[in-house]
């Protein structure tokens, strides 16, 4: 097995914690991983990049080559935009459809959302929306997850493992919430792929 992903989004979303999830539950299944510093200003609202690369075999780079990633998962639409140069042939693209809008001259989302249907792997969802259903609008990046756990080839059982560990120390009441906006995720996430 190998799996590159790409993270992507703005400070403050929590894409640390989709890595820390994604990586506890890749070591459950004997896998190797490795994940790149988080780039950008993530305490600022600005741009967040990461690596995570797993793999049943040794990995030797924590960075992903140009056209070589399997999953751009994105918590802004614009920023998995920005990540495409990155993404292989039949690499997917998980995204958020709701702006960050962080910037004076953002472009228009009607034309964000065009470019990204365009796309042959490709899952939208409005994981701002979806959070709220699920019990917490602060839980946006685990239904991101949940929805990507579809293509990312890990037993859900082990990701909820994993969401429970991570955040476990912050009381039940927050894993139970966390696990259902998973859970709404993936059901939307499960839908598209089957279209």
């Amino acid at each position: 097995m190998k799996l590159d992903i790409i993270l992507s989004g703005v400070g403050g979303q929590g894409i640390l914690s989709i890595a820390a999830i994604v990586g506890e539950a890749a070591l459950k299944e004997g896998l190797h991983i490795k994940q790149a510093e988080v780039h950008g200003m993530s305490q600022r609202g600005g741009d967040v990049q990461s690596n995570l690369r797993i793999s049943s075999d040794q990995i030797y780079s924590d960075l992903i080559a140009k056209g070589s990633a399997d999953a751009i998962i994105s918590l802004e639409p614009m920023e998995a935009l920005r990540y495409l140069p990155y993404l292989s042939q039949s690499g997917w693209v998980v995204t958020n459809t709701t702006p960050f809008v962080n910037i004076p001259n953002y472009p228009a989302i009607e034309d964000i959302i065009a470019e990204l249907k365009s796309l042959p792997n490709v899952i939208l969802l409005d994981v701002d929306a979806l959070a709220k259903e699920a019990g917490s609008a602060r839980a946006t990046n685990m239904v991101l997850l949940g929805a990507a756990s579809v293509i990312l080839g890990i037993e859900d059982a082990k990701l909820e493992d994993a969401i429970t560990q991570v955040f476990l120390r912050k009381g039940e009441k927050i894993v139970e919430m966390n696990i259902n906006a998973f859970r709404a995720g993936r059901k939307v996430g499960e839908q598209q792929v089957k279209k």
